[in-house]
């Protein structure tokens, strides 16, 4: 893997939460809808066990919270979530302008 592959699957795939939260800024939603909103806003589509496994761990950090609707379970951003969305954006606002 090449230098400028490694960057953008360290940047998308890898780190995968900023993105989740930015979208469920916007409004709750299941991971399927979640998935192709990532590939429609931000170009990348993360796997399906990769989305699954991200939305857990920000579950139990309490940055997102799911509602069980049907089958389905819905996602939103807590407060803690936008947060850290916010500071997650701070972060590479201050990396870039070091660039």
């Amino acid at each position: 893997m090449q230098a400028w592959e490694r960057l953008v699957r360290n940047s998308t795939l890898e780190c995968l939460w900023p993105y989740v939260l930015s979208i469920l800024k916007t409004r709750p939603m299941h991971a399927y809808l979640l998935r192709n909103e990532i590939e429609k806003r931000f170009g990348f589509r993360p796997g399906r066990v990769t989305a699954y496994k991200v939305l857990y761990k920000l579950k139990r950090e309490g940055l997102v919270r799911a509602k069980r609707a049907g089958r389905k379970e819905v996602y939103s951003l807590t407060p803690q979530g936008l947060k850290e969305l916010e500071r997650a954006k701070k972060y590479w606002a201050g990396l870039a302008r070091k660039l």
